[in-house]
């Protein structure tokens, strides 16, 4: 019998689903009653190596037992050899850690408005961004984000913010203005519905900024560290973004968040300018280092790729199988979506009945974020499970 109360003194602002998660390892889940759940949200595209993995684990403990928070009013080392690692993975030169995908998301914004008032010398503060984008929620974030419902009893909202229809170059142009300093995008849009931005579109973003002197920001919250394949979704496109934003797989479930820049872009910052009490702790860096370092070292990233292709054939089989029902398959590396035609909701809250986790992008598309350890029998079992769902409504 479940053991879960009624949270009276959260407030409402979730509306969480009827478990109460207490234990994981590699991709399963208990609840307080001992039921087991196969995890395919990986905490929303977090856990990318499984819950609770060793070799972090292993680096947590040793910190916890040394150092935990000394603030940036010193050096911590922890953080170079992080920064030195994103940067040589990235080809970006400078680092600034953070806390959470909406911070690092904030760093971005931050930086495009003071380098384009301090370094160029300009009044520039517009940021173009992109219809059923998701940012953050933080008032400047929220703002970015293209997706109204985030932004309900929240006005007046900030000045300084665009949103154009995502992969139409032709609607960005006509909205570059002489207050334009930056356009941000992510790359897949995970939260509005798992769309990947066409190629000509991302080059011709890169190729309009340089005529213009705008900065290319990429929201790599999701995407990043492996996510889709390889490193950074930017990566797969052939362009070098000015600045891009990390978090959530970047500390295996520690509370990290980042913003990497080109030492251009990166001038904008001078001491004083910007900065976080808790931003590169030496717990989140000692997470940090050891998520990179076992994806590196233990060749995660060809992983994810296999899994990539068994995922989709699996999902295309169902596709065939309901054509009624499955509209579209779509996504990169272990950042998929599966748009149905009928409401998805329905799908997931039946598909959790039988023991698997999926997630909303959408009140039609299923979302599908597999840790990297993921096994092919995983894999069969999802698509069976989701098999006997669709069968069923």
């Amino acid at each position: 019998m479940s053991t879960m109360t009624a949270p009276y003194h959260l407030m409402n602002n979730y509306a969480r689903w009827p478990i109460q998660l207490v234990k994981g390892e590699g991709n399963r889940v208990w609840d307080e009653s001992g039921r087991e759940y196969l995890d395919f949200i990986s905490g929303i595209a977090v856990a990318s190596l499984g819950h609770v993995p060793p070799k972090v684990a292993r680096k947590l403990h040793e910190q916890v037992d040394t150092l935990w928070h000394c603030s940036n009013l010193f050096h911590i080392p922890q953080q170079n050899i992080l920064a030195a690692k994103l940067s040589k993975l990235s080809g970006l030169d400078r680092a600034l850690f953070c806390n959470s995908g909406a911070e690092a998301n904030e760093g971005l914004i931050k930086l495009a408005r003071r380098y384009a008032q301090k370094v160029k010398g300009t009044d520039r503060y517009e940021i173009i961004t992109f219809g059923q984008s998701f940012h953050g929620r933080t008032m400047a974030t929220l703002t970015a984000t293209g997706q109204e419902k985030v932004k309900e009893g929240f006005l007046p909202l900030p000045a300084g913010f665009v949103t154009v229809p995502y992969n139409d170059l032709e609607a960005v142009r006509a909205a570059v203005n002489e207050k334009t300093c930056a356009i941000m995008l992510e790359l897949v849009q995970g939260e509005g519905g798992v769309h990947p931005a066409e190629p000509s579109f991302v080059t011709g973003l890169r190729q309009l900024c340089d005529e213009h002197g705008l900065l290319l920001l990429i929201d790599e919250v999701q995407t990043g560290i492996g996510r889709t394949g390889t490193w950074f979704a930017f990566q797969q496109y052939g362009v070098m973004p000015d600045a891009i934003s990390l978090a959530k797989g970047l500390g295996s479930g520690f509370p990290v968040g980042a913003v990497l820049a080109t030492e251009e872009a990166a001038q904008a910052f001078s001491p004083g300018s910007h900065g976080t009490t808790f931003g590169g702790n030496p717990l989140a860096m000692a997470a940090a280092i050891a998520t990179v370092e076992t994806i590196e070292e233990d060749g995660y990233l060809d992983r994810v790729n296999q899994l990539h292709e068994l995922l989709v054939s699996r999902l295309q089989q169902l596709r065939s199988a309901h054509p009624d029902k499955v509209a579209q398959v779509r996504g990169k590396g272990l950042l998929l979506g599966m748009e149905l035609s009928i409401p998805a909701a329905d799908v997931i809250e039946r598909v959790r009945e039988k023991g698997v986790l999926l997630m909303l992008a959408g009140p039609q598309v299923v979302r599908m974020l597999p840790s990297f350890v993921t096994t092919e029998a995983e894999v069969e079992r999802v698509a069976s499970v989701l098999d006997e769902v669709l069968a069923e409504v």
